[in-house]
């Protein structure tokens, strides 16, 4: 059974993680947060925590200054999910990005990605958040 302070010191955790990936530390985010014996379902890459390792580094080269701006971050157990605004680029409008994450003994484990980009003409007044 996970407690409340286990449950937030995994939101912090998570926003950590994703802060330092953003920031292109991802080699240290890695090593502070994951068990590389973990998995992840990003459908882009295979099913090691390397391969997404290595596709983070990747982007980062590509997209040197993007930004997250985290609008909720939920807790449940062994979950925490983050749901943010992924700007890749000034000046757009980003992608809103749900990232779940599976801890175990206060390491990710498992975690799920989901992207959306965000059209500039959107018919939807309220926008993405």
């Amino acid at each position: 059974m996970t407690n409340k302070s286990n449950i937030e010191a995994q939101k912090e955790i998570a926003l950590d993680f994703l802060q330092l990936v953003i920031a292109g530390s991802i080699d240290e985010a890695y090593a502070d947060y994951v068990n590389m014996h973990g998995k992840h379902h990003n459908v882009h890459f295979s099913a090691e925590f390397e391969s997404l390792k290595k596709g983070m580094l990747e982007n980062h080269t590509q997209f040197p200054h993007k930004r997250i701006m985290v609008k909720n971050v939920l807790g449940d157990c062994e979950l925490v999910a983050v749901h943010s605004n992924i700007i890749m680029k000034p000046g757009e409008p980003g992608i809103s990005a749900v990232h779940i994450f599976r801890f175990e003994a206060g390491k990710i484990v498992e975690m799920w990605d989901i992207g959306q980009p965000i059209p500039i003409d959107s018919p939807n007044r309220l926008g993405a958040f």
